[in-house]
């Protein structure tokens, strides 16, 4: 017997069923009801928080058999076939895989013709950022004047990568990342229709997980499912998605307050046992510190993330300067992690960080700090602040002031991003300088060096598909930093990145330490000179073959060239 997953079984078939996208429902609620229906719509947003789904209660709501409007009856044939994928006026185009002109062209034929079945013919093309350039000119002249029987809606991931002039066509509708209440409310409800047992914490936990997308949220939940069972307990629940009990946290966090450097080991050779995601970890410590500070700045206020932590408790103990630095740590430790000779290294250092330093003259716990250190500076200024950083606990030991780096400072500085000083360490007796550090064979000067040596590198697969993505930002002595968007984050993975500087070895001498900046770079990436150069080849074949005698003959004579159909011979 098939089994129809969570995500296709519980999908919204009705405006009313939709979860967080209101200022969506309510624009075409309204357009629907009043019959001032656009001709083209653009639904962008993230993955997984409704955008196809829209789109195809839409249509149900312009070919309803029993009227127009904003409630599609759900039962008549055009509805029910619209909602099994069947029904043959409602044309669902995936743009990834059909990225050419020529698929654009059989569109656009086929667009003038009336409808076959219902009232309105609705082109749907989803990732519709995914066309060529060609593509995108041969459907402007229609997007724009299409016939009074056609609708299209497009959806993507990435506006930012639509012609203006395809923007300009639509109206366009931004579609928001769930909340985790709004994605634990629906799991509560399709858990209680299949009678299926949950405990709260379970759910909580994988409505923090699905990251604000509704669809990925109902996929870890069939996971969960059939890992329990049938049964979502929270312990489960946390040992399938390799996190720990929110309460663990919280223990951490008791360890630093109280300046307890075994216990605070101690808490992470518990974790260690359960093989934990340290970046996950790094992320509940973050959290925790956020209610923490909620608690000190803003008492009272309760929000709904912050379980297993007695964040009132802790905001009695600490200093809210404390708090601050904590957080700054754990979220630029979070962006170290890949770096650290493994993560359990990477999240050991963050903590023992938090254990080293806090603000001078700031007690911050009952325990007594180990550091102070002074991360303020005067208004305005140009330079990086001066930290001074006392060495504890002995009283009598003398301060030793010091100039840290910005955190993030070689990323930061050159974007004009302002970031926290990270307090200093206390400066060593003065000794002899070292020699420094050079890594043997090249290194990479600019930009045009990095492309050339990721082009002529021989990289495959995800490797390659992580490198074509990588902007380069600078590379000093063994430490490479890079740049990539944020849609290209699933490939920044431990292995992936390892493989990349391994393959980079042999140009550079070694592997390169690769640290991503948290701001995105200005230089151009072998994905997007490959276009550009691309796109220059297609523009040159254009023009010489309309210049070529023999065609300029026939154009004379009366024939017509198709211009997006020339390419150059070499163009795959």
């Amino acid at each position: 017997m098939s089994y129809l997953v969570l995500a296709r079984k519980w999908r919204p078939r009705r405006f009313a069923e939709l979860v967080g996208q209101e200022h969506v429902v309510r624009a075409l609620t309204n357009a629907l009801d009043t019959g001032r229906v656009h001709h083209a719509f653009l639904f962008t947003g993230t993955r997984g928080v409704g955008k196809t789904t829209i789109a195809r209660i839409f249509a149900k709501s312009l070919n309803c058999e029993r009227g127009s409007g904003a409630e599609p009856c759900g039962e008549c044939g055009a509805c029910v076939d619209i909602d099994a994928g069947r029904f043959v006026d409602l044309l669902e185009i995936d743009a990834a895989s059909n990225t050419g002109v020529d698929n654009v062209r059989d569109l656009i034929d086929s667009a003038q013709y009336m409808p076959a079945r219902g009232r309105t013919k609705v082109y749907l093309i989803d990732e519709v950022h995914m066309l060529s350039k060609s593509a995108f000119n041969a459907l402007l002249k229609t997007l724009e004047e299409p016939p009074g029987h056609v609708k299209f809606l497009l959806a993507t991931t990435d506006p930012q990568k639509l012609p203006v002039t395809v923007l300009s066509r639509c109206l366009q509708f931004n579609l928001r990342r769930l909340e985790p209440a709004q994605i634990r409310g629906q799991m509560r409800r399709i858990l209680d229709a299949e009678g299926i047992a949950a405990e709260d914490g379970a759910i909580a936990l994988l409505a923090r997980a699905a990251d604000g997308s509704l669809r990925d949220g109902l996929s870890l939940l069939d996971q969960a499912i059939a890992y329990t069972g049938g049964r979502l307990d929270e312990p489960a629940v946390n040992a399938m998605l390799g996190t720990v009990d929110r309460g663990q946290v919280g223990g951490l966090l008791a360890a630093l307050a109280d300046g307890d450097g075994a216990a605070l080991l101690a808490r992470v050779e518990e974790l260690a046992a359960y093989s934990p995601d340290y970046g996950h970890l790094l992320d509940d410590l973050a959290t925790a510190l956020h209610q923490v500070q909620l608690q000190q700045l803003v008492p009272g206020t309760v929000a709904s993330d912050g379980e297993g932590v007695d964040a009132a408790a802790l905001a009695g103990r600490l200093a809210p300067e404390l708090v601050q630095l904590w957080y700054q740590m754990a979220v630029t430790g979070r962006r170290d992690l890949g770096l650290a000779p493994s993560p359990r290294t990477g999240f050991e250092m963050s903590l023992l960080r938090m254990l080293a330093f806090r603000p001078a003259g700031v007690a911050g716990s009952s325990g007594g700090g180990r550091a102070a250190a002074n991360v303020t500076g005067p208004a305005g200024g140009g330079a990086t602040p001066a930290a001074t950083a006392t060495a504890g606990p002995t009283p009598a030991r003398s301060p030793v002031t010091a100039t840290p780096p910005a955190v993030g400072h070689s990323t930061a500085a050159a974007h004009g991003v302002e970031r926290p000083a990270v307090p200093a360490m206390p400066a060593p007796p003065p000794a002899a300088p070292s020699p420094a550090v050079t890594v043997p064979g090249r290194r990479i000067a600019d930009v045009e060096a990095w492309l050339d040596l990721v082009a002529n590198a021989g990289l495959k697969g995800p490797v390659r598909e992580l490198a074509s993505h990588c902007a380069f930002c600078a590379h000093n002595g063994d430490v490479l930093e890079l740049s990539l968007p944020d849609d290209f984050d699933h490939l920044r993975s431990e292995r992936i990145v390892r493989q990349l500087a391994d393959a980079l070895a042999a140009e550079l001498g070694a592997p390169p330490r690769i640290r991503f900046a948290s701001a995105r770079a200005a230089g151009e990436t072998l994905h997007a000179r490959t276009e550009r150069e691309r796109d220059a080849r297609r523009n040159d074949a254009e023009q010489a073959f309309l210049t070529d005698p023999v065609v300029a003959a026939l154009v004379r004579d009366g024939g017509s060239v198709v211009p997006e159909s020339i390419r150059p011979l070499d163009d795959h």
